[in-house]
């Protein structure tokens, strides 16, 4: 779930209609320039304010074994002051915003702000209040996008091209902080392309603008009135605003909601790879050249990738002719590209390029586990890699979960100052040294010492390594000209 993981690091989810009008509220912004700060926002901000609604939610929890006191009683009070109805169920309710973006009641808000609701009511700045339903949502991004109906065109706005805006843009932010509904604030657009480790396509708007607990899926405007983002989540020590929020990018969000709306849920394309960043010295120790990359460390059965022949250990450089630098990178690229298109990898395997098509799939699970680090450095060793290396037996298996049908050399042990340090951990086995199989211990010795011979290139371990998913591939370079 998206709630806990950003709040565990600190993140915490910032959660008049006049006459009706048929056409947007939203300006075209020729003309309008986004880094002059204007003398005021007031017009602006009065424009713009009836498309902008406060989302209230409620939420039915079963019993939670404290009794509930019968009517008449004296204690009969307390049912309400612990929220509960007569059957002893619980009634919670959450805040939060959003916007209109069509005149027939299409709104945009996070999927936070209404994930498990019973009843979803949007308040408009006039004072009417809507029942809403939910057509969609995505919990990668935290999108969602409800429908009310209405008897007349709601007043709307309209979504920006954020890949236009630019750091120091200004922008303003309109929602409903801590309840304070059609509250505005204003502030620069701080940074771009953020990632939270929060989702597979975190690709965040930062601003300075101030955001807080209700602001969650309200509108980041330009000075065009365009929505240039959808306020999700802040950095704060305190739980206000300390000048750090984050809005989800309205390109994005125009691609979400859009088939959300046809439909209900979000097609994404898949390769069906698990895969690694690949650093300077990883892409030199496969014999290639650049700066970054990523590694192939478990191909899905069946999966497009396995159709296609990949194989774990392929070093990946390009995607439909487009140069990989980082897993964050390709999991966009592939995001955007249509399900069934046939696309061309460039890749490196054992130290030769290839070219290898590729037709993606639909992803169908969104829960892929991330890898976890696993035990800690033992003890010192001797051997060229500065590590404590012993033969698979079943002891060892006991000793560190080894299944079966892994073999290798397992590392025991670590030394603070040999090469490997920070590098293999206690309890991974060694499988290749630099493409070449091992077996055993004399083996991975042999190879690590004919590598030695030419200290200039890095080293290229293939390890097996414990991770809360199981066991899964890593790939390591060890620099042999340093000690």
């Amino acid at each position: 779930m998206r709630i806990p993981a950003l709040a565990a690091l600190g993140f915490i989810l910032a959660s008049g209609l006049p006459a009706f009008a048929q056409q947007s509220l939203s300006q075209r912004v020729e003309g309008v320039d986004q880094k002059v700060q204007p003398s005021s926002l007031r017009e602006l901000s009065k424009r713009l304010m009836p498309a902008v609604v406060n989302i209230s939610t409620q939420q039915t929890i079963a019993p939670n074994g404290l009794p509930t006191f019968p009517e008449g009683s004296p204690m009969e009070r307390f049912n309400e002051f612990f929220g509960r109805d007569e059957d002893g169920f619980q009634r919670q309710g959450s805040l939060g915003s959003g916007f209109v973006i069509s005149a027939d009641g299409i709104i945009i808000t996070n999927n936070h702000v209404i994930d498990n609701a019973d009843e979803i009511e949007v308040n408009f700045s006039d004072g009417r209040v809507l029942d809403a339903t939910l057509i969609g949502r995505d919990r990668d991004t935290d999108i969602a996008v409800l429908k009310v109906k209405s008897n007349t065109p709601l007043p709307y706005v309209d979504l920006a091209d954020s890949d236009h805006a630019e750091v120091g843009d200004w922008v303003i932010a309109i929602g409903n902080p801590f309840g304070f509904g059609g509250s505005v604030s204003a502030g620069i657009i701080s940074a771009r392309n953020r990632d939270l480790n929060s989702g597979r396509s975190d690709d965040f708007i930062q601003t300075d603008a101030a955001i807080n607990r209700g602001n969650s899926g309200g509108p980041l405007f330009n000075l065009g009135g365009e929505v240039v983002g959808v306020n999700t989540a802040i950095i704060s020590p305190t739980g206000g605003s300390v000048g750090i929020g984050f809005s989800v990018p309205s390109n994005l969000v125009k691609r979400i909601s859009q088939q959300l709306i046809e439909h209900g849920k979000v097609r994404r394309s898949w390769l069906g790879v698990n895969v690694q960043d690949a650093d300077e010295a990883l892409v030199k120790a496969y014999k290639a050249k650049g700066k970054g990359g990523v590694i192939i460390t478990r191909i899905t059965d069946d999966g497009p990738a396995d159709k296609a022949k990949l194989e774990v250990g392929d070093l990946v450089l390009a995607f439909d002719g487009q140069a990989i630098a980082s897993v964050r990178e390709m999991t966009r690229l592939i995001s955007d590209e249509p399900i069934g298109k046939t696309v061309p990898l460039s890749i490196i395997r054992d130290g030769k390029a290839r070219t290898i098509s590729v037709t993606l799939g639909e992803l169908q699970d969104d829960d892929e586990a991330a890898p976890a680090n696993v035990l800690p450095d033992g003890p010192a060793s001797s051997n060229d890699l500065g590590a404590e290396l012993a033969s698979i037996d079943d002891d060892a298996r006991r000793r560190f979960g080894i299944p079966k049908d892994v073999d290798g050399v397992v590392v025991t042990g670590v030394s603070a100052r040999g090469r490997s340090f920070g590098k293999l951990n206690r309890g991974d086995v060694i499988v290749e040294v630099n493409f070449n199989k091992v077996a055993s211990v004399t083996d991975t010795v042999s190879r690590v010492e004919t590598a030695m011979t030419t200290p200039q290139q890095p080293l290229l371990l293939r390890v097996k390594r414990r991770g809360d998913a199981g066991w899964f591939d890593q790939f390591l370079s060890i620099e042999l000209s340093k000690k």
